[in-house]
């Protein structure tokens, strides 16, 4: 522990002179850059990763990267939920410089990893050091952040409650991953990482799967798929928030088994992995039934969402199932798990995506190319 934590802080110090460099130089290019852009953005943040190659090398992408360092913690991670492709007023800029030293770095609906791909590619492309150093520091705080088990919370520094177990919800541990893995194959945007993170990446990727081999929910001695999230000493499956109860959760799942079918040549255990989990979903879409979602400002969300009997309608899977029983189940904000959507309150039934379809792509696309890939 005592390692542990000295790790930490010299890697804080680290982050912490790296982003004061970054801010300096951050500001001597900030006027040119805010003067030259329209009075409304350009793109949204959460297209931040869908652009050409050539535009990662635009005066635009160089401005939202800016805006990116400005968001950054000076624990190394950023906050969830926020547009950082905003044009910002200065007086914007300069609250969020106060607010660096606060905590809330995350992984959770794309924090962290969504603006570590966007600094590698505009790194890559214009090689402006402060945008390589905040990488940096952003991957130091992924790679402080993993369990010694393999997994990685949903915060860090840890808080209390959920928020501590090794979080496969909304592809968050997964997607954690996939970046490494990308550093560690020398993708075209990461190859400036040095060797020395390089390798620890790949540690931190075998060690992750490893995590997602002992997590795999077992029944009656067969594999299945795996919790939304799992508790962090025992690895069992963990409830959330009170609609989140502990369930094999398919759509998670999906993401798991993508990750996993990406491993250049898969032992035997990531084939039995691969292929338990292909069976589970085989044997548990849900027939007869559509997941009808419209735009309705009436409803909470802004959202009408139900389930139709359609005996026409393809497969869909339920996004959680009873652990021994295999049912779908679904709760409200009251926690008590009902095994309809009909019979939980409107605001979370409207509020919630209680059905997948990814799996479908996943048995029909996805799987028949891996096993004509590595099980010929």
């Amino acid at each position: 522990m005592k390692k542990r934590i000295t790790v930490w802080a010299v890697a804080l110090v680290w982050c912490l002179s790296a982003t004061a460099a970054a801010s300096a130089q951050k500001a001597e290019a900030t006027v040119s850059t805010q003067q030259s852009v329209p009075a409304a953005q350009t793109i949204n943040w959460r297209d931040s990763l869908k652009q050409s190659p050539e535009w990662y090398a635009s005066d635009e992408a160089v401005r939202i990267a800016d805006n990116v360092l400005l968001y950054q913690h000076d624990e190394g991670g950023w906050s969830k939920n926020i547009d950082m492709a905003r044009v910002l007023t200065e007086r914007e800029r300069a609250e969020l410089v106060k607010l660096k030293s606060e905590t809330g770095s995350n992984i959770d609906n794309g924090a962290t990893y969504t603006q570590l791909n966007y600094l590698a590619r505009v790194y890559t492309a214009r090689k402006q050091e402060r945008h390589r150093d905040a990488f940096l520091c952003g991957f130091d705080y992924l790679l402080k952040a993993q369990y010694d088990n393999g997994g990685w919370p949903q915060y860090y520094p840890l808080r209390k409650g959920y928020y501590s177990h090794v979080t496969f919800n909304d592809g968050a541990m997964v997607n954690v991953l996939r970046l490494l893995r990308d550093v560690v194959r020398k993708r075209s945007a990461y190859r400036f990482v040095d060797e020395d993170r390089r390798l620890r990446a790949e540690k931190a990727v075998a060690k992750g799967v490893e995590l997602i081999l002992k997590t795999q929910v077992v029944i009656a001695g067969k594999r299945t798929i795996w919790g939304a999230q799992h508790d962090e000493v025992t690895l069992a499956p963990a409830p959330a928030r009170k609609f989140e109860p502990v369930s094999l959760s398919a759509g998670e799942s999906v993401g798991v088994v993508r990750f996993l079918m990406g491993i250049e040549n898969p032992d035997a255990r990531i084939v039995e992995a691969v292929e338990s989990a292909i069976a589970w979903f085989r044997m548990s879409g849900v027939s007869g039934l559509r997941w009808v979602e419209r735009r309705d400002a009436s409803k909470p969300g802004g959202y009408a969402r139900e389930a139709v009997d359609d005996p026409k309608a393809p497969p869909i899977w339920a996004r959680f199932y009873e652990i021994g029983t295999n049912r779908p189940v679904f709760a409200g904000r009251d926690g008590i798990v009902r095994y309809s959507v009909k019979e939980i309150d409107e605001e979370r039934r409207n509020g919630y995506g209680w059905y997948v379809e990814e799996p479908a792509e996943l048995l029909e696309k996805d799987y028949p190319a891996w096993r004509k890939k590595w099980r010929p």
